[in-house]
């Protein structure tokens, strides 16, 4: 006959997780053996109070347990001296005092959860569960002995060793002429930040604070070739406590990533001034979030970044010349590992940086946190993640396998290169609508709630005025103008229509479409749409050529990444033939993706290991060396595309009659149209 088990059965929630463990077991100890995140900075000694847990009282039968307060210890000294001093909320417990003494059911308060173990990403709900390369360690270190001469930072590692399990501890350089002062501060109690990445890393005491110090910050930042975004996380609460963006200064030096890399191989210290302008610009937005917060920046003690491959030189101090030219090769593809003040960011003394890998010479680090951030390779659906910029970034794959290029869109989508185009901001037109009979247009204006044809929108727009056109709204009113038939399926204005309406206006030999009469005078000329059509087609392309060497004809799902994909509306996305055909319930915004992944890289150096493993497996596509890329880009110059059918597309949209040709019959257009197509494509790639 078999004993039955006498240890108390533990059951924590909302985890689930649960085991046997002797009476007199702490609860925190119990947690920590099954793997239940709970916080705990003092080492048990119930001055954090950070391990607060609620002990559920009844009959639990789909457990097997019967829980009771009276399978708990009671309130011991130091823990009395907690609730006196800094009060407990009713029920609570601290888990490092109290022991296990029956079967119970624990619940880890959600407040606890989701200001010490997670953080929310609206889109998805998500939980980034909390597994920092910071811990804090609160330790009080014997005094000196003349009988055992053992140095005071000998002492403070040994305790570490003792109460926190630290092996082999380094001290950073600058702790240790501090060391001696600091423990005596506080009558030889101190809190130790100690940072560790890999497990087989050598840990190392980072930063070392008199008394209890119960808090410590890191930041996960995204550099933009437009915009440098930031967040200031707590490391011990998952909580975010302040987010800041800023233009990114390196513009004055060129509009877009290519031609910074010019202006490097132009001018002898190019290189450095783009580097200073970066990090300076890093440094005032870390100033920001903690003015903003009120933290110290010296408590920031972990930092990462992700960049496309050019940003990421820059900011790194590395010339990225060999990126401007084929085979666009890395300094450095991995995953790399810095003192923070080794490259001027003004954080802790010990503070850490981490940047995660690249993928590709022009698919980067920024491309890399988006992937992990939406984890296509953690799906069996065919995923297509693309973040629109200048030099687009594409991903393509599912849990077998997962493809990557870069496409040579240019700076259109951004405003650049369109007669009336403009940055995204107050007083830029953002969304068109055609009427398909009058051929008269509506739109709307950042900063103004009316539409254009709506009573008292031009008092709205006075404050802001209406001074352009931003890049989500050229993508739609390119698109109308298709869908209204102004323009044929190869981007070309129907002239004759300028006998039914004075928006069709005649410009040279060629026309234009007149969006608003009035200051400024603003118009979409040929030459723009020409823009529209070779950034579009770039894109097309680069993913077409994705789904050849995936071997699949469609995508279960779409994903646009980065500040511009957040304001495309999906469906003129695809009427374009930005994007393939897709339900277009499947197609939706992420934001900034690339700044998710590095928060949860931030937060969980778990997620550092599992991105640098998946980019290992990417397979990389180099669009410039593939000789079907030409065929797919001459195809996708057409609207939506020349050869590929949208049927998902159609059952939403009644596209135009789309042309029986496929080129011009006597081939003297068709050819001159290629050749300036694939000029424009190699100038854009540089």
């Amino acid at each position: 006959m078999t004993s039955q088990p006498t240890d108390p059965l533990v059951l924590f929630m909302p985890s689930g997780k649960r085991g046997r463990f002797p009476v007199g077991t702490p609860v925190l100890d119990a947690a920590r053996q099954l793997g239940v995140y709970v916080e705990s900075v003092c080492g048990g000694r119930a001055t954090c109070g950070r391990c607060q847990i609620e002990v559920q009282e009844g009959q639990f039968a789909k457990h097997g347990i019967t829980s009771s307060l009276d399978h708990i210890s009671p309130k011991g000294p130091k823990e009395e001296r907690y609730e006196r001093v800094r009060g407990l909320p009713d029920g609570r417990r601290l888990s490092c005092s109290a022991t296990v003494q029956g079967d119970l059911v624990v619940d880890v308060p959600q407040d606890t959860v989701i200001n010490a173990q997670t953080i929310r990403k609206a889109a998805t709900d998500r939980v980034i569960e909390r597994n920092a390369a910071i811990q804090m360690c609160y330790v009080e270190v014997d005094e000196p002995d003349m009988h055992k001469p053992l140095g005071d930072l000998d002492r403070l590692k040994a305790v570490l060793a003792k109460d926190w399990g630290w092996k082999e501890l380094a001290a950073a350089p600058h702790i240790i002429p501090e060391v001696q002062k600091t423990l005596r501060k506080e009558n030889w109690a101190v809190t130790a930040a100690i940072h560790r990445d890999m497990e087989s890393s050598r840990p190392f005491i980072v930063a070392l604070y008199p008394g209890l110090k119960n808090e410590a910050y890191g930041i996960a930042c995204d550099i933009g070739s437009t915009t440098i975004a930031m967040h200031l996380v707590s490391l011990l609460s998952g909580r975010i406590a302040a987010s800041a963006g800023a233009p990114n200064p390196q513009i004055r030096f060129g509009e877009d990533v290519m031609s910074r890399v010019s202006y490097v191989m132009m001018n002898p210290d190019g290189r450095e001034a783009m580097t200073r302008a970066v990090r300076d610009a890093v440094n005032d937005l870390i100033g920001k979030v903690c003015a903003e917060s009120g933290v110290d920046r010296h408590d920031i003690f972990d930092c990462v970044f992700v960049a496309n491959p050019i940003m990421h030189h820059l900011f790194l101090g590395i010339d990225p010349t060999e990126l401007g030219q084929a085979p666009f090769a890395l300094a450095a593809s991995g995953a790399l590992h810095y003192w923070a003040h080794e490259i001027g960011i003004e954080v802790s003394r010990g503070g850490r940086l981490y940047t995660l890998p690249c993928i590709a010479g022009h698919v980067g680090a920024d491309a890399a946190g988006a992937t992990l951030s939406e984890g296509p390779y953690r799906q069996d659906r065919m995923m297509l993640l693309v973040d629109v910029g200048t030099n687009a970034e594409i991903v393509l794959g599912n849990s077998s396998h997962v493809v990557a290029a870069s496409s040579p869109t240019g700076p259109a989508f951004e405003g650049a290169e369109i007669s009336s185009g403009q940055r995204a901001a107050p007083g830029a037109i953002e969304r068109v609508r055609i009427d398909p009979a009058t051929f008269e247009p509506k739109y709307r204006v950042i900063g103004v709630d009316k539409w254009s044809d709506e009573e008292g929108f031009e008092d709205a727009a006075r404050a802001t005025g209406v001074t352009g056109i931003c890049g989500s709204a050229i993508i739609e009113v390119v698109a109308e103008m298709y869908l209204a038939g102004i323009i044929s399926e190869d981007g070309v204005i129907d002239g004759s229509l300028a006998a039914r309406t004075p928006r069709i206006v005649e410009n040279g030999r060629t026309f234009s479409y007149l969006l608003r009469d009035g200051q400024p005078r603003i118009t979409v000329t040929q030459n723009d749409i020409r823009a529209i059509q070779l950034a579009k087609a770039a894109l097309y392309a680069g993913t077409k050529l994705l789904m050849d060497k995936q071997g699949v004809d469609h995508v279960d799902t779409i994903r646009f990444a980065g500040a511009f994909g957040s304001f495309i509306d999906p469906k003129y996305a695809m009427v374009l033939g930005l994007i393939p055909d897709c339900d277009l319930a499947e197609v939706k915004a992420v934001g900034n993706a690339a700044g998710t992944g590095a928060l949860m890289a931030l937060l969980n150096r778990d997620h550092r290991r599992e991105i640098e493993r998946e980019v290992a497996k990417i397979e990389k596509i180099e669009t410039a060396l593939e000789p079907d890329f030409q065929r797919l880009f001459i195809n996708a110059m057409a609207l939506p595309n020349k050869v590929d059918a949208f049927p998902k597309l159609s059952e939403q949209v009644t596209l135009p009659v789309r042309s029986l040709e496929s080129a011009p019959a006597d081939g003297s257009e068709g050819p001159r149209r290629r050749s300036r197509a694939e000029r424009d494509a190699r100038r854009n790639r540089g």
